[in-house]
């Protein structure tokens, strides 16, 4: 395997773009964390009260395999790209949507798939696209949910995956 990447990606509920992503061929690792927050390692408590951090997922993958234009267009596949703040059942800051990136390199990609993506909308797009400024693993519970609970819920469409 040759060097692998890592884009942070949020779309409500950590949970499913989690499971969703560890799915994706190519895809290495994902792990569930706390994002572009005010706070330090913050719990899950503090991010539902208002820390600012945002649900996300990093995810590391191999770009020989899977192109970081593929996986964000699986984000938007599973998400309402124009619901601000919310997505499912889940709504607040932190089911915010966003595309956090560590590598500017990776910026000219970025924009080309929002731009191709905002052509099948009407309304504007409102996934974040910035660069990350932090990140922080989320609690043990919270990692492989729904491989540890597979009836837990989840707002993710799985069958989008192979399409």
């Amino acid at each position: 395997m040759g060097r692998t990447k890592e884009i942070y990606l949020a779309g409500g509920c950590f949970w499913g773009i989690d499971e969703y992503f560890s799915r994706v061929p190519g895809v290495v690792a994902t792990t569930s964390g706390y994002a572009n927050g005010a706070t330090k390692n913050p719990s899950y408590e503090e991010v539902c009260l208002g820390s600012g951090h945002v649900e996300c997922v990093r995810v590391e993958y191999d770009p020989a395999r899977v192109s970081l234009a593929k996986l964000v267009r699986q984000l938007f596949r599973v998400i309402d790209p124009t619901s601000l703040n919310r997505q499912g059942g889940d709504h607040g800051v932190q089911y915010r949507t966003g595309v956090y990136y560590t590598d500017e390199a990776d910026l000219p990609t970025l924009r080309a798939v929002f731009a191709e993506e905002q052509e099948k909308y009407e309304r504007p797009i409102v996934i974040e696209l910035m660069a990350l400024q932090n990140f922080y693993a989320a609690e043990s519970y919270h990692q492989d949910y729904l491989k540890k609970n597979p009836g837990g819920y989840c707002h993710v469409d799985f069958s989008l995956l192979d399409g």
